[in-house]
Parts: C-alpha cells; structure tokens; sequence
C-alpha cells in the first residue's frame, strides 16, 4: 500500500505542477482527474497502516508516523521498505520461518 500511496503522490505533485507551473487548469490539465482518487487511495493506507500497527503492536506515535510518511514523495517508498523487513523479522521471530519471506 505504501508503495502505491509514493506512485500515486508523484502522479499528485505532477498534477499540481500542471495546475500550478504550467497554469493548466480544468479541461486542459490531462491529471486534472486525479486528487480525488489520490485522497481515496491514502485513506485506504491509513486503514492498512492502523491494522499492521494494532496487529504487530505498535504505538500510537509510531502508527502516526508511519501514516506521515505516505505524505512525504519517496519517503513512503523508504518507510516501507524498512517497516516490512522489521515486520517480517517480527514475524520470524514468532513463527521460526525465515525472515527473507523464503518457504521451508
């Protein structure tokens, strides 16, 4: 989710520079379709974000924060990588299965 929040915030900032660089508004801003989409998608993170948090967890500060991260472009895409190695380690731990994601 983290992943797709990063992509679809890259596609918001290009938007914005459309509407806001370029002037292009309305009709003539082809990303014009976007922000609305966008905000749904983010809204879906947080859900997702405050279910791992609960599931492995988490506090309330660091839930927040990683909720934070999907509004920062590329930052998302780093907090995600670091949260799924230490989830999957987490899990290893509980479980014994290798914490690479690899099947015995």
């Amino acid at each position: 989710m983290a992943f797709v929040v990063g992509v679809g915030l890259l596609v918001l900032v290009a938007e914005m520079v459309l509407s806001y660089g370029a002037g292009l508004k309305g009709a003539d801003n082809p990303l014009s379709w976007w922000p609305q989409p966008h905000g749904f998608i983010y809204m879906v993170y947080l859900v997702a974000t405050a279910v791992l948090g609960f599931k492995v967890g988490w506090s309330l500060p660091r839930m927040v924060l990683v909720m934070l991260a999907g509004c920062v472009p590329f930052l998302s895409f780093w907090v995600e990588r670091r949260v799924a190695r230490e989830v999957r380690a987490a899990l290893a731990a509980v479980t014994g299965a290798d914490p690479q994601g690899a099947r015995r």
